[in-house]
């Protein structure tokens, strides 16, 4: 960016529970940047409005769901990344055009590798769902030795047309009880479990050495978590590749890294 951000905001709808305000206020405040990150709720009408209206402000910003394809979509600039994944999670306006990337990338490899360490070589992945964050996910494996996915979501179409996007990595299948038996790690590209105790996967199905990472984060563990840990499963939340991917946004919008440590320590 050529100017700092005159404002900084998450685009969403719902965004209430979203912890990315804590977290990048801490930032923020630990680097002596006088912003305040707020959480808007936007509905996909009130999309483009919003924009027009941040555009003025030269605002900068993180995307949720269900926006980041939107988002994608109405870019004048893209990286590299952001365009190969087809959704942005990071946004900032500069000479008033709209300018897109994707931390989800860096922020799912970081979580990935703390959660398996140096099981990502030959690592065989399963993903549900088939949506922006799923495709983050393939994006990161791509750069992992000898690696493969398999993409298993409720719509069969999306899952198929995901994969052929990552043909190097990725194919789809249609039953997750046949996806699951080899994997090494299981992650839950989908939104289920974020407002209710539904679990996007019976525990029962996954193999003891599989891992589960759950992109889903909430405030005590996601319930899928914490089911496959009374199992035995390793299993983490999505809070590791949350931090991550903001820190990530943050360095993108101030050319600097925040304080990771004050980010992790904001957190309830």
């Amino acid at each position: 960016m050529t100017e700092r951000p005159g404002r900084l905001v998450l685009l969403g709808h719902p965004v209430s529970h979203s912890l990315s305000p804590v977290f990048q206020n801490a930032a923020l405040k630990a680097s002596n940047i006088p912003l305040v990150y707020e959480a808007l709720d936007v509905t996909g009408r009130e999309l483009r409005s919003v924009l027009r209206q941040l555009k003025t402000s030269n605002a900068a910003g993180n995307v949720t769901i269900p926006h980041k394809i939107a988002v994608h979509d109405l870019c004048d600039d893209l990286t590299d990344l952001a365009a190969k994944v087809g959704a942005v999670n990071t946004f900032w306006f500069d000479s008033k055009k709209l300018h897109g990337d994707n931390t989800d990338v860096g922020g799912f490899d970081a979580a990935a590798r703390a959660l398996l360490g140096d099981e990502t070589a030959g690592a065989r992945i399963v993903v549900l769902g088939a949506g922006g964050a799923a495709a983050a996910v393939l994006a990161a494996v791509e750069d992992w030795p000898d690696a493969k996915v398999t993409v298993v979501a409720r719509h069969k179409e999306r899952a198929a047309a995901l994969a052929k996007r990552f043909p190097d990595v990725a194919r789809a299948e249609k039953s997750v009880e046949r996806a699951v038996r080899a994997a090494t790690l299981i992650v839950n590209a989908t939104p289920v479990g974020q407002q209710d105790e539904d679990q996007p996967l019976d525990v029962s199905l996954i193999p003891k050495s599989a891992a589960v990472l759950d992109l889903v984060y909430r405030r005590g563990g996601t319930p899928w978590v914490k089911a496959a840990r009374v199992n035995g499963i390793r299993a983490a939340d999505g809070l590791p590749m949350l931090l991550e991917q903001g820190a990530l946004a943050f360095q993108r919008w101030f050319g600097r890294e925040p304080d990771r440590e004050v980010m992790r320590l904001s957190l309830p």
